[in-house]
């Protein structure tokens, strides 16, 4: 029951205290009063906003215990519209199924679109087309730092390689004015360390459309049928976003000669390698794809992949000759301190038989040198003994260790 005012507490003594000060007395009361009622209002405050973030969090926990609740949709494909319905087939069991849809949705569907049914085999919504996220991985997204300016020596190897690639890209026109269908892909083979990947890091820097790297070695799967999926939904990706570039590194991976062997794993690879055969020249366009691949096993790969309409252009990537050397040791050289008695002549003369990949170790062995002696400067000695140390240790590693001889 809620107290009158006759029966609240006054401040005061009723007979012994003036008027004046029972108005005061009432006054710091009623000041007390409004204190405590704004600090309820306060809390009022807060207790609202705490009830409304609980109230959040019951409404989204209630919208996922509906979620977890609901049946599971199943993944399925548009065989056939037909004016009675769709037909659909149920991934995994194969199921065939005649159902109706709805006019806005029937305008969305096509043969082979991937949709979503319940139990019922009812189109429930349309997805997007499937490809492994593996293939969408691979495309480059920051253009490598290498430029046509860093390689040396293969000014030949260039040219054919941006005749291929670049120019079907930028020029297309010229071809179609001599009539000529322009190359469609290119192979570069040689030893290792010669430059063949550096050239794709070029192009891939200097053209403007899609590149797409992957190494042979990707494409080899445990499963049956991956593998060729992978090179399927890899050109697919390609297709979305032409003008695009795909690189394959070591191709003999996935490329070699088809023998007899029976085995799983070799019957995979060579299913991988007919995929990769029917993508580049199937019946499909391949459209504005160009494709680089390269090998320093050549000698492995199998006829088909090399034949025209493949790969239109062999090209060989070798050692490079004196000239080539002085000018690799010039490009590697270029942000080192270097003294004035290093003769990258000389250099390119004693480095024989030496990769690109070979003289980049010796530049770094020679910077070595120089930093173990604490100097900023290197001579022309450090570059003689950075190539003795190099010659000898690829010595070791073709005859043995000499550690176990």
């Amino acid at each position: 029951m809620t107290d009158t005012v006759d029966d609240v507490d006054l401040p005061y003594d009723e007979e012994m205290t003036s008027q004046q000060e029972k108005i005061e007395a009432l006054r710091e009361r009623l000041e007390v009063l409004e204190d405590q009622n704004e600090e309820m209002r306060d809390k009022l405050l807060d207790a609202n906003a705490e009830n409304n973030k609980y109230q959040q969090k019951l409404e989204r926990l209630t919208h996922e215990n509906k979620k977890l609740k609901q049946s599971p949709l199943f993944v399925a494909t548009v065989q056939e519209i037909t004016g009675d319905g769709v037909i659909v087939k149920q991934h995994g069991n194969n199921q065939e199924a005649l159902t109706e849809v709805t006019d806005e949705m029937r305008a969305d569907l096509e043969a082979d679109a991937r949709v979503a049914v319940n139990n019922s085999l009812s189109v429930v919504k349309t997805l997007d087309d499937e490809t492994d996220v593996r293939a969408r991985v691979m495309q480059v997204e920051h253009s490598p730092s290498v430029t046509y300016g860093d390689i040396g020596g293969l000014e030949e190897q260039m040219r054919e390689v941006r005749e291929t690639v670049e120019l079907p890209l930028t020029h297309a026109g010229a071809f179609d004015e001599v009539g000529v269908d322009p190359p469609s892909g290119v192979l570069l083979h040689g030893p290792p360390g010669t430059g063949k990947t550096m050239l794709a890091k070029a192009v891939a820097n200097e053209t403007d459309a899609s590149f797409i790297k992957m190494a042979g070695s990707e494409l080899v799967h445990k499963f049956i049928g991956e593998g060729a999926k992978l090179v399927r939904d890899l050109f697919e990706v390609a297709r979305e976003n032409e003008p695009a570039v795909i690189f394959i590194d070591e191709i003999d991976a996935i490329a070699s000669k088809r023998t007899d062997s029976k085995t799983s794993g070799d019957a995979e690879v060579q299913r991988t390698m007919m995929q990769l055969l029917s993508e580049m020249d199937g019946f499909d366009e391949r459209g504005e794809i160009r494709l680089i691949a390269a090998t320093n096993r050549f000698d492995m790969l199998d006829e088909a992949i090399l034949r025209p309409g493949r790969f239109d252009r062999l090209i060989e990537v070798p050692k490079p000759d004196d000239a080539g050397r002085e000018i690799i040791f010039d490009i590697h050289t270029r942000d080192m301190s270097v003294a004035d008695d290093v003769d990258f002549a000389a250099l390119g003369e004693m480095a024989d038989d030496a990769s690109g990949a070979d003289i980049k170790a010796i530049c770094t062995e020679a910077g070595m040198f120089a930093i173990r002696d604490d100097r900023t400067e290197i001579y022309m000695q450090d570059f003689r003994e950075a190539w003795e140390k190099v010659s000898v240790e690829e010595t070791d590693d073709e005859g043995g260790s000499l550690a176990f001889a």
